[in-house]
């Protein structure tokens, strides 16, 4: 059943109220950079609901706030010179500033100090400390029933019971890796243990990367620059073989899952899930062509196979992104996220592999779960129902699929759910709303309005932003933005940057804060350019087709949507024509290149930030996904490298890397640059010594200096 996508009102304005020209500021690189606290939103740190009350917590002036949700009662219930009285009298350093804290239950937080983790208990007023792990110790992950902690320390990973610390692998080869994140994060994955919800068994990713090709990075900040390699797995290559272990705390003892049968060791362990009673394990597992993805169920005594819940198959790819949502009270149903009829939407399995059906449906996506009622009948979420620019909180019925909306306000909204699954904590911003958080039961009702942030740029002039969308040549609906310089004249020309991204899993342009902007773009704005951005087919949040028409071919169909773009652009008599560049990190750096290359001599100038020059350069899990190896596509590969077409290069163009980039190697840049040299063609190339696939810290503020430096040149 399709449904009718309700849109935002065509333009959205960011202005100001009427101030002097003398209060007004103005933007500087260090705003943009976000170096300056100044030009940051106001917001509520450990915004959380009390245990099982309906009372909520959060951190404002070193203090903790308590609320009531209904009727808006507030009390500061500690202070942090309390908290930190309370550490003295254990001997433990007293803290700078109150710190995050998460609440186990109506009474006792837990907060981490340096390595230990502490609870705090209110009735009391004191503190004990729960465990700690080694100073070494990375990839943290504690039991919040037990204070069990999972940490790793190089390859191997270690656990710490009650003060107990317990190496559970001993792998000499570094090349054998346990405890972390497997398939470079790709699939939604984050992390690499996994605890039973009864604390007794820990679940964990073992990664052999033997037969992965080692990378070499180098450090030269050495006198004599020293190699730090890594291993990274490009497209067609041998890929790391990964297997997900169980250790019994109990008996001390390790066991492997048994892949289904006939399996290749060859494919990818992802949304690794206990069931609620802590017996089985729920994996999704996708083949190395990932164009099938098998969700099975493991014992989780002796890790045998039992059975296939669910197998979803697509001549492009699959890509699962959710864990299992098991509802309430039970040990076998849940809700599975998948794509399969084009859009993200809820599925109601069991672990058996019955009972199936479809929840919802539409033209629209599901996009995060925040969980059920307390007896399971309904499920809370975010999504993008009423327009793709917009997130907002809905509940569904399980039985009867009704759909009620809860965020009564439009713009960009995340949800937290208490524990009675009948109230909820909304965070929100939108393109008048710099941030905000209000309280709405179940059916919508807001109860109250928490906090609102001020503008923290009431004092500045920033240009006027427009949120619209245009038609791609195939009929799809681009939304795109744009920014015009601050002090409009219509009667003026003036230059203008293209900014893009226009990959997977991103989406630039949203009914949030700014738009969705960096706050950069503004800048540029402010220093005389008109700003255009649009997300072009290949970008997030618009189904599955609008996302995968890249598959075997990226680089072709969003270059056409940016030359639409680029079209409309064009057409406003304030532009000038002959004064257009882009400007691009990443895919969107790839992307700058590819539209110079594939229309010579129509813009001035690009700047492209970490870019895939190749992709047979990238890695297996990403590349792979949307190209298949090197060896299905090789005519896809030849099209997109930009190296192959280097020679063709007319316009001014600025290559920015990081030299230690584990993402985007830079050998990619470095070969491009190669095929310029070699055929003769002049260009721009900076590198920052150092960092990785993104300039940060105070290095930012040399980056943008070095970008407005290279349109200022060229553009104006």
């Amino acid at each position: 059943m399709k449904r009718k996508l309700y849109l935002l009102p065509i333009l959205f304005f960011i202005g100001l109220l009427p101030i002097s020209l003398i209060s007004q500021e103005k933007l500087t690189l260090a705003d943009a950079a976000r170096t300056n606290p100044k030009v940051y939103a106001q917001r509520l740190s450990s915004l959380q609901w009390m245990g099982n009350s309906d009372f909520f917590v959060y951190v404002s002036h070193n203090a903790l706030v308590k609320s009531a949700a209904r009727n808006g009662k507030k009390d500061t219930i500690l202070r942090i010179q309390d908290l930190n009285d309370a550490l003295s009298a254990i001997e433990e350093t007293p803290l700078n500033r109150f710190p995050a804290v998460r609440f186990i239950d109506d009474d006792n937080f837990m907060f981490k100090s340096d390595n230990k983790f502490l609870q705090y208990n209110l009735q009391e007023k004191s503190v004990r400390i729960l465990n700690y792990h080694s100073e070494k110790g990375e990839n943290v992950d504690i039991h919040h029933k037990t204070s069990r902690i999972a940490y790793t320390m190089g390859n191997n990973l270690f656990i710490n019971i009650a003060g107990n610390v317990k190496m559970i692998t001993s792998d000499k080869d570094p090349g054998v890796v346990n405890g972390q994140a497997a398939h470079r994060f790709e699939f939604g994955i984050e992390k690499g243990t996994f605890w039973s919800p009864n604390g007794e068994k820990l679940a964990f990713y073992r990664k052999d990367e033997t037969k992965v090709s080692k990378y070499p990075i180098v450090d030269v900040s050495k006198r004599v620059a020293e190699e730090l390699p890594i291993r990274y797995p490009m497209a067609g290559m041998d890929s790391e073989e990964v297997l997900t272990a169980i250790y019994d705390v109990a008996h001390g003892t390790t066991i492997f899952l048994k892949p289904q049968p006939d399996s290749s060791p060859d494919q990818y362990w992802t949304h690794i899930t206990w069931t609620p009673d802590s017996k089985y394990i729920i994996a999704a597992i996708v083949n190395r062509d990932q164009n099938r993805m098998q969700l099975c169920r493991f014992d989780g005594e002796n890790g045998n196979y039992l059975n296939t819940i669910y197998t979803e198959t697509n001549s492009r790819y699959v890509e699962p992104m959710h864990d299992p949502y098991f509802l309430p009270n039970s040990n076998t149903n849940f809700l599975w996220v998948s794509r399969r009829d084009g859009y993200s939407h809820f599925y109601f399995m069991d672990i058996n592999g019955g009972n199936f059906r479809q929840v919802t449906e539409g033209e629209w996506e599901v996009l995060d779960v925040a969980g059920f009622d307390a007896k399971g009948e309904n499920v809370f979420f975010t999504a993008t129902k009423e327009s793709p620019l917009q997130r907002n909180i809905y509940s569904c019925h399980l039985k009867n699929g009704k759909i009620t909306r809860i965020s009564p306000n439009h713009g960009t909204h995340y949800a937290l759910l208490n524990k009675k699954g009948n109230l909820i904590l909304d965070t929100f911003s939108s393109t008048d709303v710099p941030y905000a958080v209000k309280v709405e039961d179940a059916k919508g009702k807001v109860l109250q309005t928490v906090f609102e942030s001020p503008n923290p740029f009431e004092n500045y002039e920033l240009g006027e932003m427009t949120i619209d969308k245009i038609k791609s040549d195939n009929g799809a609906d681009l939304y795109y933005r744009l920014i015009k310089p601050v002090g409009f004249d219509p009667d003026k020309k003036y230059p203008a940057i293209i900014y893009v991204y226009g990959g997977p899993h991103h989406q630039l342009i949203s009914d949030s804060w700014l738009g969705g902007n960096d706050l950069f773009l503004f800048y540029l704005a402010q220093e005389g350019y008109v700003v255009f951005t649009l997300d072009n087919q290949g970008s997030a949040n618009r189904g599955f087709d609008f996302e995968s028409i890249i598959h075997c071919q990226v680089g072709v169909q969003e270059v056409k949507d940016q030359m639409t773009g680029f079209a409309f652009l064009k057409q406003f008599p304030w532009v000038d024509q002959s004064r257009i560049g882009v400007d691009g990190w990443s895919y969107g750096g790839f992307m700058t290149i590819n539209m110079l290359l594939s229309h010579p001599g129509v813009f001035k100038a690009g700047c492209a930030g970490g870019p895939v020059c190749d992709w047979k350069y990238y890695e297996t899990m990403y590349g792979e996904r949307y190209m298949n190896t090197p060896q299905q596509n090789p005519e896809g590969y030849k099209n997109s490298s930009l190296i192959e077409r280097a020679g063709i290069l007319q316009d001014h163009l600025l290559i920015i890397h990081g030299d230690q980039d584990s993402s985007v190697v830079w050998q990619h840049s470095l070969e491009f640059v190669k095929k310029c040299v070699d055929e003769g063609i002049l260009l721009d190339y900076f590198v920052y010594p150092g960092h990785e696939h993104n300039v940060k810290g105070k290095d930012r503020i040399h980056l943008y200096k070095k970008i407005v430096a290279f349109f200022d040149l060229y553009l104006k």
